[in-house]
């Protein structure tokens, strides 16, 4: 048998009937669309999903988005909360409607998370060229600004006939089902196939379920893993993301107390241990801790689990100083899982802990951490009290102080960028693998209120929190009006600081004197923006797009206010001034950023040479791990 259905049509249809299958819990693969119409997708993609609200067949929620990169970030923040088991559909019009979606797509591949991106595209009939938003290129009648998407997809594919859709969906869904292969997954509508019908047969929508295994590691490698470390005398655990995907909590739990390593974590995998468990001991890296920072510098085989190794983990591959550093890395991609020289170890983080730890052998290491991480917390206790005088602005740490005493257990805190980050994974303590949800692949500007509608819609019951400083905050606030919409409760805290806080201490250290960091009136004479700070009123703008405001002028202000959030049934925003200069401990850590060689500044020059001091400890790390 076989259904007459236009290709937007099919590919509801389709999706509607996708389910993904891990430990024997099933759920929706793709759980909605996110979209915003425009002439290349109403008639298509529109029109379906019209069609199923109306008949109920096939079920799949629309939401409607206010910026096509931002429910990009609403699917990205989904995925992560359903551990890349579920996701979203983002649904776009031609030309900037689609690559409006860029950014979100190299975000969700940057991360390893599933998002499904549709952009509409140009005629395939090619009846009128050029069409409206149609570039052309003189070389390629095939090209469209779509092919912008080919190197940020994981999946890339084009329908340019009718009969094309069923192995494009298919392909598609296998790359999004797969833990090791999974990112953005493009597939391009051109907007006239999009509604042309075609005989589609029955089984093409029958459900559909892709088993997710958890794939153990080979016995071999295991035993090599286990040999290395058992040869080990100081020895430490990096946790990442796919701690957390995997839900290995449990397993890495039981790992460090038997054999007594420490645990550090990265921004993605913080939260993979309580942070009041026995073997953690914080962050670590450029945003990490002086604790975990010592440890890495010391470890003589480092065991890195789920983690992608980013430059910030390694701090530019300064962090790991041991002249005979060996590295066993346990990743469900070989490509992570071979960095750093390292013995491989190819599976999921659940299944391979559990494999290494009988092959340890009983073996247990001693430490003299913990006297270290108890001062640590102590200095973060400091941090959190603040200065204590009267009449100063808050300062960073004592918001997230704040913030993260408010918090519930199963609470959720959001964030990306600035320098919000680096003090969220110093200071923040985590009680749940799914409290701390701060996005640093991609570190974008503008995803902390759009990732916390995802968060939302993907665990109705959790109160979730985004900290948002102002730069973030102009780049994409308008999402506020979705969530308003489908009456979905944010708690949005707005750090003002007049300016790109992080950004501007970067600038000093690379001797640019906090050169176009500021939110200031141009001096006419000096021409640069050193004049009166900007009336910029964002709180008044959240109001103006439906939520309620609560303005903030103490840190006892900002305690009430968030009382009176919990207690609310809607989107409420807290806006708060804060000291612009650093207010959290150092990391004691390095992270590369290059300053210029040459430079009549006097401040550059100083800055040059600190950079090439901090270059003497980058190592290449090409020793085998196994040797």
């Amino acid at each position: 048998m076989k259904q007459r259905l236009t290709v937007g049509q099919a590919v509801v249809r389709f999706l509607a009937n996708q389910w993904t299958e891990r430990d024997g819990v099933e759920q929706r693969t793709v759980a909605g669309f996110l979209g915003i119409f425009g002439h290349g997708n109403v008639a298509g993609i529109g029109q379906a999903l019209l069609q199923a609200q109306r008949t109920g067949a096939p079920d799949m929620p629309y939401r409607l988005a206010r910026n096509e990169q931002a429910m990009v970030h609403t699917a990205v923040g989904y995925a992560r909360m359903r551990n890349r088991l579920s996701t979203m559909a983002c649904t776009a019009s031609i030309g900037p409607g689609s690559t409006n979606m860029l950014t979100g797509a190299a975000l969700a591949t940057v991360n390893r998370l599933p998002v499904l991106l549709l952009p509409s595209d140009v005629f395939a009939s090619r009846a009128a060229v050029p069409v409206l938003q149609e570039l052309e290129v003189p070389a390629a009648g095939d090209v469209s600004v779509n092919d912008a998407f080919r190197p940020l997809s994981r999946f890339f594919d084009r329908i340019w006939r009718p009969e094309q859709l069923p192995q494009a969906l298919l392909s598609a869904m296998r790359v999004l089902t797969d833990p090791a292969e999974t990112g953005a997954v493009t597939l391009c509508l051109p907007q006239d196939v999009q509604t042309e019908a075609y005989d589609y047969p029955d089984e093409l929508f029958t459900k559909r379920v892709w088993h997710v295994p958890r794939q153990a590691p080979d016995p071999l490698a295991v035993e090599r893993a286990a040999a290395t470390i058992r040869g080990a005398h100081r020895p430490l655990i990096v946790a990442g993301g796919g701690v957390i995907y995997a839900e290995a909590s449990a397993a890495l739990d039981r790992f460090a107390r038997e054999t007594g390593i420490p645990v550090a974590d990265t921004q993605a995998g913080k939260g993979a241990l309580n942070w009041d468990h026995p073997n953690a001991v914080g962050g670590i890296g450029a945003t990490g801790n002086p604790v975990a920072n010592r440890l890495a510098r010391n470890a003589d085989v480092v065991i890195g689990v789920g983690t992608r190794y980013s430059d910030f983990t390694t701090a530019s591959r300064s962090a790991f100083q041991h002249p005979d550093v060996r590295f066993v890395n346990l990743n469900v991609t070989g490509f992570d899982a071979g960095k750093l020289s390292a013995l491989p170890l190819v599976g999921d983080a659940r299944a391979g802990l559990s494999a290494l730890l009988p092959a340890l052998h009983g073996r247990r290491f001693t430490g003299d951490f913990r006297d270290d991480v108890a001062a640590w917390q102590a200095a973060v206790d400091h941090a959190y009290r603040g200065r204590g005088t009267q009449g100063d602005l808050p300062t960073q740490a004592e918001v997230i102080g704040v913030v993260n005493e408010a918090c519930g257990a199963r609470d959720v805190v959001v964030q990306a960028a600035g320098s919000l980050p680096g003090d969220l994974q110093r200071l923040w303590r985590s009680r749940d693998p799914k409290q701390y949800h701060v996005e640093y692949g991609y570190s974008c500007m503008g995803f902390e209120i759009a990732g916390a509608l995802g968060i939302k819609l993907a665990e109705p019951g959790r109160e979730v929190y985004t900290l948002v400083g102002d730069g973030s905050y102009l780049m994409m606030a308008q999402e506020i009006a979705t969530a308003v919409a489908e009456h979905l409760k944010l708690i949005i805290i707005l750090v003002q600081n007049h300016g790109f806080a992080s950004i501007g201490g970067l600038s000093e250290q690379v001797g640019s004197q906090r050169f176009g960091t500021s939110y200031r009136y141009r001096n006419p004479r000096s021409g640069d923006y050193d004049g009166a700070r900007l009336p910029v009123d964002l709180a008044a703008n959240a109001e103006s797009l439906g939520a309620s405001v609560i303005r903030c002028r103490t840190i006892a202000d900002l305690v009430e206010g968030l009382k009176q959030a919990r207690e609310a049934d809607r989107l409420t925003v807290l806006h708060i001034e804060t000291d612009p200069e650093p207010s959290a401990p150092s990391a004691e850590s390095w992270w590369e950023v290059p300053v210029a060689e040459v430079a009549t500044l006097h401040s550059t020059r100083h800055a040059r040479t600190e950079y090439l001091a901090g270059k003497r400890d980058q190592r290449h790390h090409l020793r085998p791990g196994g040797l």
